[in-house]
Order: structure tokens, then C-alpha cells, then sequence
């Protein structure tokens, strides 16, 4: 198993987390859109309760979840850089947001080091996060997919949460739920 330093990673969440302490509260109801593809980039979020994903519709008119925001994370970072949004955001559940103006947040940056450090360090492990998802996609199996995706450290989510596995993976939740039930079967052996 990859050694992940978790610790750095709730350090650094509590550093960036500083930014948005000016930023007024926002609460979304399941299912509810923060913003679209095309909307104009006004403000940063920060997820403080509930889990918001960012989905664009792939060419069969699923969605491809890009992101998933939960407690401690920043929704859709490179917006901070951005005229507009790339993609939809969306609530899974019940979700609260901690919101600044993007003027505010690069304010922030530059005028405190510290929080740009921490903001760098943040996005250079995005970035690894998404090549890490991209790699998975190029598997051509499910069975390749699931396995590479827990082989980073990750436990399966609850079985509410298999459809949202299978769109991080991008695989249907049918070829999903075949693979894990195959699975399943085997252990019982």
C-alpha cells in the first residue's frame, strides 16, 4: 500500500480553511445545483457539511463525477483562475458551504504566504488526484479499475454509495455491482 501522509493533508485543510473565514455560510438540499457549466466564477467554496460533486455529461448523457467535495475540501479549486465554470456542481445530499469572493481568496493569497504555500501545496495534490483518476479511466475492465482504486488505500464506500463509486470510475452500476457480487462469491469460497 502507498504511503499517504493523511496528516499533511488535514494540516494543510485546516491552513486553507483560513481563507474562507470571512465567507458567509450556504446550504444546499439534496440534489440542489451550487452552478452549471458556463456560469460566471464569482465565488470559491469551501464544503463544510455534506459532499457537493462536480459532473460534466459524457457523450451518452451520463454524468462523469470529476469531483467530490466533502467536509474540509475546496469545490472546484481552479475556478479561482477561471471566467467561468467548466462543469455542473452539484449537492449528493444535504451539504453546507463556506463561500468567499474569488477577489477576496486571491486577496487572501497574496497578502498572507503562508495560506499561498498551503493553497500550492493543495492544488499540486489535486493534481495528482486527477491524474490518478484519469490513469483508472484507461483501464479497460471494471475488475482493473476497482482494483487500482483500492489499491490507492481506499475502502469500498457503503452500498448507497456504489453508483457514485461507479461513476468515479466510470463504469456503469450494473458492471459495478456484477464485479463486486463476483467478488463476493469468491470470498465466500
Amino acid at each position: 500500500m502507498p504511503h499517504r501522509p493523511w496528516h499533511m493533508i488535514v494540516i494543510m485543510s485546516a491552513i486553507i480553511a483560513q481563507i474562507f473565514e470571512p465567507g458567509a455560510l450556504r446550504r444546499l438540499a439534496a440534489g440542489e445545483a451550487l452552478f452549471h457549466a458556463g456560469d460566471r466564477v464569482r465565488l470559491m467554496f469551501l464544503v463544510t457539511e455534506g459532499q457537493v460533486s462536480l459532473l460534466r455529461p459524457t457523450a451518452a448523457g451520463s454524468p462523469l463525477i470529476l469531483q467530490r467535495s466533502r467536509p474540509g475540501q475546496v469545490l472546484a479549486e481552479a475556478s479561482a483562475y477561471s471566467p467561468h465554470y467548466h462543469c455542473d456542481a452539484q449537492a449528493s445530499g444535504e451539504a453546507t458551504l463556506l463561500t468567499i469572493s474569488v477577489k477576496q481568496f486571491r486577496e487572501r493569497l497574496l497578502a498572507e504566504p503562508a495560506l499561498a504555500d498551503a493553497w500550492a501545496a493543495h492544488l499540486a495534490h489535486a493534481v495528482q488526484e486527477a491524474r490518478l483518476q484519469a490513469e483508472i479511466r484507461t483501464l479497460r475492465t471494471t475488475a482493473e479499475r476497482l482494483d487500482a482504486w483500492l489499491g490507492e488505500g481506499r475502502a469500498l464506500p457503503a452500498k448507497g454509495q456504489w453508483q457514485d463509486l461507479a461513476a468515479e470510475l466510470g463504469v456503469t452500476r450494473e458492471a459495478l455491482y456484477r464485479e463486486l457480487a463476483k467478488r463476493r462469491s469468491l470470498d465466500v469460497r
